[in-house]
């Protein structure tokens, strides 16, 4: 997003079309075709996209109009909102090593980000923070729940479809210049990033996915320490610790669920 330096909407359409061109041709051109669900199935990626496509707009939205801090926080509400519906809609036991991590995690994001910042007009922007918040974690449910009855290539594919179409009339540009950051957008992260996500949510239940999420704005402190040379504080990294310790916590009290949903 940084690097490109085009409207949110624009670096998701295009980065869509390049997954959907290499997903296509790998579902199309090999034996996945025959994981194609029939029509009346299609609704259900259809139902995904259209979820992550407001989680991702949301999310962006509140970047705009309020502080990182704020954005993110809010955001990372998905862990505890799916923590107690995950119990009464896909019938998941909440572990005690659960309920740990995810108390570290939020302490760990909440010490990284130096907490919330009221006032200010933040309003909307926090606004928006909890909706994109709501939306990961129907995410993470309806996710959870799908990828038991759909191969994660067809979800990822059907999915970006929905997006896609619903973002085509919004779209009047294309700029030319920034192409090689739609190509590895749609690769690595709209491509191999949410394959690899459904893959795992087929066998690790949703609690669990939902507190190795907090491993994001980690890696994005990583991350932009190496390639945007961005020097993170003392905070940032004692929060990233409890956050990489709750991760642990989290690998070690379970492991694979089986795939039981």
């Amino acid at each position: 997003m940084r690097l490109s330096g085009v409207p949110v909407h624009i670096l998701i359409f295009y980065s869509c079309i390049v997954a959907l061109i290499v997903q296509g041709m790998t579902l199309f051109l090999t034996n996945y075709r025959k994981e194609i669900p029939r029509a009346g199935l299609l609704k259900y990626p259809a139902i995904l996209g259209a979820i992550a496509l407001l989680n991702t707009f949301a999310y962006f939205y509140a970047f705009i109009h309020t502080t990182i801090a704020n954005a993110v926080l809010t955001h990372y509400t998905a862990p505890v909102i799916v923590a107690f519906v995950a119990p009464a809609v896909l019938k998941e036991r909440i572990t005690k090593n659960i309920v740990v991590a995810l108390a570290i995690a939020s302490a760990g994001l909440w010490l990284m980000l130096n907490g919330f910042s009221l006032g200010g007009g933040h309003t909307a922007g926090i606004l928006a923070g909890v909706i994109s918040g709501f939306a990961y974690a129907a995410v993470i449910i309806a996710a959870r729940i799908f990828t038991q009855a759909f191969k994660p290539l067809v979800l990822a594919f059907f999915s970006n479809i929905v997006v896609a179409v619903i973002l085509l009339p919004f779209v009047k540009e294309f700029p030319l210049h920034v192409l090689w950051i739609f190509v590895l957008v749609g690769v690595v992260h709209s491509t191999i990033a949410p394959i690899l996500y459904y893959q795992g949510l087929k066998h690790v239940s949703a609690n669990r996915a939902a507190v190795l999420g907090y491993l994001e704005p980690v890696s994005a402190i990583i991350f932009s320490m190496v390639f945007l040379h961005e020097a993170p504080g003392a905070r940032s990294i004692a929060g990233g610790v409890l956050i990489l310790f709750s991760g642990y916590l989290t690998l070690r009290g379970g492991g694979l669920d089986a795939g039981t949903s």
